[in-house]
């Protein structure tokens, strides 16, 4: 039975009465507390009468502290109305259906039959903005027709010069947007939005061409289509989302009515070549895989949200048909002939076209296929079948498939009815190929595709890879000649496949941001060869090639980085991303039963007529689970707030005479979470010491942000803020250090941040136990020791509810005290859509009402969860399966211990569950990661032997910064000699053969004037002198301790950085006809001595010549 909900009337005085009964409920007896209570309302007394007394004190009028009040009274009244509103809004967003089911019930006394939640929901409200704001849109569209499009087609062409629009009419239909359905469950990152949009507008245009005499024009169109809208990526920070993608996943539909000379393009035929042209244009930027994204907020990749990795590849084996319909009859009709019977495939912008096979009712193709397929569901395989004819291609059958079927299938091998002709089935074979970011498989791929038998003379083999290049922008290229601005663009080719960026006009530092997608037979042979060049083809600015065995040894196969050009300038160069993924058939995962189409789909499900075969999939149920790609791949950040020096002093008393000081507090924001930290009453230099972790995905232009504020009564005032890129703090991995604040005179603050490396390795788990233990926080937090990450993907064997019937399942999943839910899912995401077009005739209540759920014994769901963990030893992960999460399915207990004694720590397999029928199990995946400090290694070495231990360059300098007493080279402190000093980071990446050198700040600078400098830093890798080995840094004005944090990346081999002294100046930017010295400090490294491949990061003295 249904609990009925209370209203907002009658919470609140619940809500009210709450305190009073808190107070009754206080023991009398407490004499202390009574104490408190007493003096806390003296206290508040004494607050509320001071004000007066001091009005009276300095004889200000009664006129004041009225105005005070009144003032007081006005801001109480808001905060509590505000209050009221939030609580009201909180509310109902939690129980919206309950307070919509009562108010229905207090007005009708009886719910409609027609009142239900869809998961396609009616968006009337939208429609009623469109429909107002209709006549406007249409005055906007004149203007932008007649002012602005209208002039720049007389100036394109002399013959059109007295073109000119003598009507623009949007008419009084407006475009309605019948349904809304959004998804949030396929990944916590993105929302998707799919409007299904049907447009049957009275529009009218008119066009004229007054040298001519020729009148054109439109009056009417009809469009209908399912428009997906993207929101990603989410972002902590306005405008919350990054940007906007928008696509049709197929073709909509299109019908115009032409008038005036256009009538012509009414002819039969020509009216379909028309609108076929129309719709290739619409198609060549709306339809998949063409998106239109529209960037919102700076640093993005934009090239990866307009071309994203790929769902999948589908694998097509277009085998045979059988019993086509005779086409080719001869004396009309007299003697009955055969048909030459080709083959159309379709998926989205894709399409094949098979050979024909002459005189056959029963041909035999046997080719295949490969497409891209961008969304599922959603996206769907077209095939259609002609035959083949000197004049008009006769037309065979067709038939449709949803490539979301195929995912879930993994392999289909069966023959489907052809529709729309008296007899016809075709034999298809359908692999659904996932995307791995590792070569494990790779030999496995490459042995099973020489098994596959290609036929066809043109004909591909089969791929193993998929390869997709995201170029982004180039830098110094060389100039055309006559020292002029090259306008180049890129050939990037794989083999015998070339494809070319758009061409940016008039610069040498382009930015293309393209994205290019190619096949690859074999990673090991095939090289990438990129050509910049003009845009006449002929002059080249430059080239690269790339092995693709040099993707195969990187991690996730992905590269992302600049790249020199050959036979180029000596600093040009290209930004590229290549991100190669393994295809791989995961026949573990082949479902055991046929698939049928998804609900809604009836028109799709494959007929048999007797006498056929059909053939479906015989293999069993799959052993392990198959996540996505991306599944494991967040991360855990660290963040360590230390303190804060310098901070502007708000809290000024009697009118600032008295100058005070201030209550400081951080709040910390960073994907999509916030935090906040204590308040530090009455200091300017706070110390927190508080530690936060947050797990996140790797986003492009995410950013930590943290804004330091003092506490106030009324409002709090505003002490700075500092931001640092997520990016950029996952590619230093760790960062100690101070950071001015920005927007605000004075003030730094000291933060420790740590991208935290995650290893797989059980023996470190008791060494990252000790170290956690050892810290001490003020907010009461102990460090992680491990992160889980948790796919629960399937059930099987599921008991039945009490009535008998199938179960809506439910899992969550619960860690300590943190559980997650999978979401009961609908069957198919288009079942409305084909619902509203098959019965077009209904009303819409009738429409909306469907609603199709899954119910089954053997759900899945396919989610994803992770959870930070401070001790896997102890932790136990719990797995309760329910009916709408009322009725208990069965549960499983599993402690993480286990994970501990497993390979890789995974677990991935079928577990029993407890509570259920014998044979009911769960497919679940538990992969444990253990978060090993750089700080918890330093520890281990310093416990040891006091020995920084060799590994990447990050570990080195994160043991610099626990050592913090080890001599800087001088062999004293700063603290004590005074000296100019400069902080220097340098390190030999072996597996980029590259040498950096990070400058990150300087201290104790001398000043020859009165203001200070402003400061900045040059070197050279010496011997050599030239643009390659030359670097400086940005300047940092009137700063004698200025921080730079910037790093320099040179190419070269180990032995060769061997061979280069560092020599390093410290000036003053002064101008040229200025006395003041430039020349600050100097300093020569000579990097034999140093031990690059460790990677040495401290401070040096500074001298006036070189050391």
């Amino acid at each position: 039975m249904q609990k009925e909900p209370k209203s907002s009337d009658d919470a609140g005085p619940s809500a009210g009465a709450a305190p009073g009964a808190a107070d009754s409920a206080l023991p009398q007896d407490s004499a202390g507390k009574h104490a408190v209570s007493v003096l806390w309302s003296f206290g508040k007394c004494l607050g509320a009468l001071l004000p007066v007394y001091l009005a009276g004190y300095f004889g200000f009028s009664i006129c004041v502290v009225l105005l005070g009040l009144l003032v007081y009274m006005r801001w109480k009244h808001s905060r509590d109305g505000k209050q009221a509103r939030l609580q009201s809004a909180m509310y109902f967003l939690e129980n919206e259906q309950d307070v919509t089911t009562t108010r229905v019930f207090r007005s009708k006394r009886e719910l409609p039959a027609w009142v239900n939640f869809p998961d396609v929901e009616k968006v009337e409200w939208m429609n009623k903005i469109l429909q107002q704001a209709w006549p406007f849109i249409g005055q906007y569209l004149e203007k932008l027709l007649v002012e602005t499009i209208a002039p720049s087609i007389r100036a394109a062409s002399a013959h059109l010069q007295t073109l000119s629009f003598t009507k623009v009419d949007l008419g009084d239909r407006a475009m309605k947007v019948v349904g809304v359905k959004a998804y949030t469950e396929h990944d916590k990152r993105q929302v998707i939005l799919d409007l299904y949009i049907s447009y049957a507008g009275d529009v009218e245009i008119n066009v004229e061409v007054k040298k001519y005499f020729c009148k054109a024009g439109v009056k009417g169109i009809q469009l209908h289509g399912r428009l997906r809208v993207i929101l990603e990526p989410l972002i902590g920070d306005v405008p919350l989302v990054g940007a906007i993608t928008m696509f049709f996943i197929r073709r909509p539909k299109l019908d115009i009515n032409w008038t005036g000379l256009t009538n012509l393009l009414d002819i039969p035929g020509l009216n379909a070549m028309t609108d076929t042209m129309i719709m290739d244009a619409i198609a060549s930027f709306l339809v998949l895989p063409n998106r239109l994204t529209v960037p919102l907020v700076a640093n993005l990749h934009v090239a990866q949200l307009r071309s994203p990795l790929p769902r999948g590849i589908v694998r097509i084996h277009l085998l045979e048909a059988e019993n086509l319909a005779a086409k080719d009859n001869y004396m009309k009709g007299v003697i009955s002939g055969k048909s030459d019977p080709y083959a159309v495939l379709r998926v989205g912008t894709q399409t094949f076209t098979s050979h024909h096979v002459d005189n056959n009712l029963n041909p035999q193709w046997r080719e295949m296929y490969e497409v891209i397929v961008h969304e599922v569901p959603g996206q769907e395989l077209e095939l259609e079948v002609f035959d083949k004819d000197p004049d008009q291609d006769d037309f065979l059958g067709r038939m449709k498939l949803d490539l979301g079927i195929v995912k879930k299938a993994v392999l289909l091998d069966e023959w489907y009815t052809l529709k729309d002709v008296p007899s016809g089935q075709v034999h298809l074979k359908l692999e659904w190929l996932s995307l791995l970011p590792s070569a494990e498989r790779l030999n496995e791929v490459l042995e099973r595709n020489k098994s596959i038998t290609v036929y066809g003379k043109t004909a591909d083999p089969p791929s193993a890879a998929i390869l997709t290049v995201y170029l982004d922008r180039a830098q110094d290229l060389p100039f055309k000649k006559g020292n002029k601005d090259p306008s180049p663009m890129v050939q990037i080719s794989v083999q015998d496949t070339t494809k070319e960026s758009r061409t940016v006009y008039g610069t040498n530092n382009p930015v293309w941001e393209d994205a290019f997608t190619f096949f690859i037979q074999d990673p090991s042979k095939q090289d990438i060869d990129i050509q910049v060049k003009d845009d006449d083809r002929a002059l080249t600015l430059g080239g690269l090639s790339i092995p693709l065995s040099r993707l195969l040894s990187s991690a996730e196969l992905s590269m992302d980085q600049w790249f020199q050009l050959e036979k180029s300038g000596p600093a040009s160069r290209i930004y590229i991303t290549a991100m190669l993924r393994v295809l791989w058939l995961n026949e573990e995962a082949i479902l055991t039963t046929p698939v049928s189409p998804l609900p809604g789909e009836g028109d799709n499900e494959p007929e048999v007529s007797p006498g056929l075969s059909k053939l479906t999939p015989t293999s069993k149920r799959p052993e392990h689970s198959s996540p996505d790609g991306n599944f494991a791949s967040e991360g855990v950040l660290r963040i360590h707030l230390v303190e804060a020096q310098s901070l502007v002093a708000k809290d000024n008393l009697m009118g600032g005479m008295v100058k005070g000081k201030s209550d400081p507090y951080v709040k910390i924001r960073v994907g999509g979470l916030a935090f906040k930290s204590q308040v530090i009453k009455e200091n300017l230099n706070p110390i927190w010491n508080e530690l936060y972790e947050v797990i996140l995905t790797q986003l492009p232009g995410q950013e930590v942000e943290f804004d330091l504020y003092d506490k106030d009564i009324d409002q709090d005032d505003f002490l700075g803020r500092v931001k640092v890129s997520l990016r950029d703090l996952i590619s230093a991995q760790f960062t100690d250090q101070w950071y001015t604040l920005n927007d605000v005179k004075s003030g730094r603050l000291h933060l420790v941040l740590e991208w935290v490396p995650k290893v797989s390795d059980p023996t470190r788990l008791e060494q990252i136990l000790h170290y956690n233990y050892q810290q001490s926080y003020l907010n009461k937090i102990v460090p992680s020791a491990a992160l889980l990450f948790v796919y629960v993907e399937r059930a099987h064997g599921l008991p039945l509810k009490k009535s008998g019937k199938e179960p809506k399942a439910g899992a969550e999943v619960s860690l300590k005290n943190v559980s997650r839910r999978t979401k009961v899912r609908p069957s198919h995401p288009d079942a409305f859509m084909l619902m509203l077009f098959k019965y077009q005739r209904l009303t819409k209540e009738s429409c909306f009402s469907h609603k199709v759920v899954n119910r089954s014994t053997s759900p899945q769901w396919d989610e994803a969860f992770n959870f930070l963990m401070h001790n896997p030893s102890e932790d136990t992960l719990i797995v309760k399966l329910t009916h709408s999460w009322g009725q208990a399915l069965g549960s499983l207990v599993l402690p993480v211990r286990e994970l501990l004694d497993e390979k890789d720590l995974v677990l991935d397999r079928w577990f029993s569950l407890d509570g259920a029928m014998p044979e009911s199990q769960i497919l679940l995946r538990a992969e444990l990661k253990l978060l090993d400090s750089k700080l918890a290694q330093c520890s281990d070495a310093e416990d040891s032997s006091h020995v920084i231990p060799s590994g990447d360059t990050a570990a080195a300098a994160n043991c610099e910064l626990r050592h913090r007493s080890v001599p800087v080279q001088g062999g004293e402190d700063a603290s004590s000699t005074r000296k100019a000093q400069v902080k220097l980071s340098v390190a030999y990446l072996s597996e980029e053969n590259r040498l950096f050198i990070t400058v990150h700040a300087c201290r104790n600078l001398p000043s020859f004037s009165k203001d200070p400098p402003d400061t900045y830093i040059s070197f050279i890798l010496l011997p050599d002198k030239n643009r390659n080995t030359k670097r400086k840094t940005s300047v940092k004005k009137k700063s004698l301790k200025p921080e730079f944090n910037e790093r320099f990346d040179f190419d070269m081999t180990l032995e060769e950085a061997k061979q280069k002294h560092l020599e390093v100046s410290v000036k003053n930017s002064v101008s040229f006809m200025s006395r003041e010295k430039e020349l600050l400090g100097k300093l020569q490294l000579d990097l034999c001595q140093l031990d690059l491949k460790t990677g040495v990061s401290q401070w040096y003295d500074l001298s006036h010549e070189t050391n």
